[in-house]
């Protein structure tokens, strides 16, 4: 059986675009992009020291993916 933790970290070890994909679905972030938006940056800033260079920019590179999402669709809703 695969715990939260571990299952978190093969999260964090994903391509940049699947991990802002995942971040932003339901299943990961049931409360919707936001909250995966703060995991992301609770992830990046608490293990930011442990990290190589590579997998900080990767890291940084999903949460401007996100971001760029995030506003996307609050421009739809707010369209709508």
């Amino acid at each position: 059986m695969i715990s939260f933790a571990q299952s978190l970290a093969d999260l964090f070890t994903m391509p940049p675009e699947a991990l802002a994909d995942s971040l932003a679905s339901k299943a990961v972030s049931p409360q919707g992009p936001e909250s995966g938006m703060r995991l992301l940056r609770f992830y990046i800033s608490h293990s930011s020291k442990r990290l190589s260079a590579s997998r900080l920019r990767k890291l940084e590179k999903a949460r401007k993916l996100l971001a760029a999402r995030m506003d996307r669709e609050l421009k739809r809703q707010q369209a709508a």
